[in-house]
């Protein structure tokens, strides 16, 4: 943990665009969060988030499971990385992958994720099709805390997007989009608020 006095630093871990790690990264450099942007963990090397954290300032780290015998190995290395940054505080944005028990363990709620739907409905994959599949009149979003149940921890914080009888998954998804970018960094200095 961070030193009193200073600032928790935070791991923002990606598989993809990285759009929610831009607002969470942007958040913190204007100091809306107070918390620093240490480094950000990638599980795939193409991911434009990679790139877009070097525009941002932040270091990245580019960790791929098939480059590791087991999972075991895969999570000491995060472990490894998340010790040299004297990493505080994980963030989940748009990373693709499942945590295992070592992180879990060792990072015991001080893992936050944000998910595209109200939960607890429409967990896991494609919650926005999900959503429209099923007929809501509203989606949205939420920032929970990560356990080894998918999208199963304490809710930290939603935002509620309304659905269109226009909607495709692709405009739903733009839509709710947007919220994460507002709710997550909100989310994100609520929970260090707690913690201080």
């Amino acid at each position: 943990m961070s030193k009193a006095g200073s600032k928790p630093r935070i791991a923002i871990f990606i598989s993809g665009r990285g759009s929610n790690m831009v607002s969470l990264v942007e958040a913190m450099q204007a100091g809306s969060v107070d918390a620093v942007p240490a480094v950000v963990i990638s599980n795939q090397p193409e991911a434009k988030g990679v790139v877009r954290s070097a525009t941002l300032g932040v270091s990245c780290e580019v960790v791929c499971r098939d480059q590791f015998l087991n999972h075991r190995e895969f999570e000491c290395k995060i472990i490894e990385i998340l010790t040299r940054y004297q990493i505080d505080w994980i963030a989940l944005a748009g990373y693709m992958a499942i945590l295992g028990p070592i992180v879990l363990s060792e990072y015991s709620d001080r893992i936050i994720n944000i998910h595209p739907s109200l939960l607890p409905a429409f967990k896991g994959l494609d919650a926005q099709y999900q959503a429209l599949n099923y007929g809501v009149k509203y989606a949205g979003c939420t920032v929970h805390y990560v356990t080894k149940d998918i999208d199963g921890g304490a809710i930290i914080d939603q935002c509620i997007v309304d659905v269109k009888g226009t909607d495709t998954v692709e405009t739903l998804s733009a839509r709710i989009l947007v919220a994460e970018h507002q709710l997550y960094p909100k989310a994100l200095q609520s929970v260090i608020k707690l913690t201080k």
